[in-house]
């Protein structure tokens, strides 16, 4: 790894998620543990920290940070999904809970991983070894027209089909196995204009790649259910997210908890019964300031959503 890990919006998570001591905290993407290191550190002896990753790289990270840490720890190496199952299975009730979407440092530093454009490395993306599906796969297997509507619905790329025939073609040549020869075919198709305006042309399918790879939008509509189940009433719930797919989905699934009465506007008294869930403690998703982006460019698209669980039905 090349860089050290920052923890994006820090400030505003653990004022929003407020942890006390005593308190039980599940960090659902622990990644490098900067954000888990500043809750561990409001729990106190008597708190409970849990962390859960995919990656055994976090893992390790975190047996060597656990001893440092004043609460009590566990860790669960697997997807939040089956990890917070597990946790609902089991009983377990947090105070709050939070999810850091997207890739952590340590991935995008870890060359061999992939995942980053930026140096040559295997054509990866995988966030758990144990996964089958590889961005390898994806480039030289899928053909034109889903390679295209990958690109374009999980990358949000205006030229996406360019870029998926640019690929096939280039593939047909010689097998695409390192993603410098990947940016090399997405740098031919992309116009040069587009390029200038856009950002760096691998970057919008990179990151369709990455998600595909590790099923990571229908992994967060999964996520979000059970982590709300995990919460006991009166506990907070955050989520940091890095491209507008991820956020929309933490907005709508908050503000459908959120909302109160549905019956019709004619009807002049409430029949349906319907309770709000949730309190949002966020209006609209919180962004980093200027001094933190210059501090730390990769947190340059993070956006902070929170909300508190209630009492009531569907708690």
């Amino acid at each position: 790894m090349t860089q050290t890990h920052i923890p994006v919006l820090a400030g505003e998570l653990i004022d929003l998620l407020d942890p006390h001591p005593g308190e039980t905290a599940v960090d659902c993407t622990f990644g490098g543990g900067g954000h888990a290191r500043l809750i561990a550190d409001r729990l106190g002896p008597t708190g409970t920290l849990i962390g859960i990753d995919r990656d055994p790289v976090a893992e390790e990270r975190f047996r060597e940070m656990a001893p440092e840490l004043p609460c009590q720890t566990r860790f669960i190496r697997a997807d939040f999904v089956s990890a917070l199952g597990q946790l609902n299975e089991e009983g377990v009730k947090a105070d709050l809970a939070y999810l850091d979407l997207g890739m952590s440092s340590m991935q995008v530093d870890t060359w061999e991983r992939g995942f980053s454009y930026a140096y040559d490395a295997p054509l990866d993306m995988r966030m758990g070894p144990e996964q089958d599906l590889t961005a390898r796969e994806i480039v030289n297997t899928w053909d034109e027209r889903r390679l295209a509507r990958l690109i374009r619905e999980y990358g949000e790329e205006r030229y996406a089909n360019r870029i998926a025939r640019a690929v096939v073609r280039a593939r047909a040549r010689e097998e695409l196995v390192t993603t410098q020869q990947l940016v090399d075919v997405l740098k031919g198709a992309v116009p040069v204009p587009a390029q200038f305006a856009g950002g760096h042309p691998a970057r919008r399918t990179f990151q369709a790649l990455r998600i595909a790879v590790n099923d990571e939008l229908l992994q967060l509509d999964a996520a979000l259910p059970e982590v709300w189940t995990v919460l006991r009433p009166g506990g907070r719930f955050a989520a940091i997210s890095f491209h507008s797919l991820e956020d929309r989905r933490v907005k709508r699934f908050l503000a459908d908890r959120a909302r109160g009465c549905v019956c019709p506007p004619e009807l002049p008294v409430c029949v349906c019964g319907h309770r709000p869930e949730a309190e949002l403690l966020t209006r609209r998703a919180l962004a980093p300031s200027h001094g933190e982006i210059e501090a730390n460019p990769r947190s340059k698209s993070a956006h902070l959503r929170a909300a508190r669980k209630l009492e009531g039905e569907g708690s």
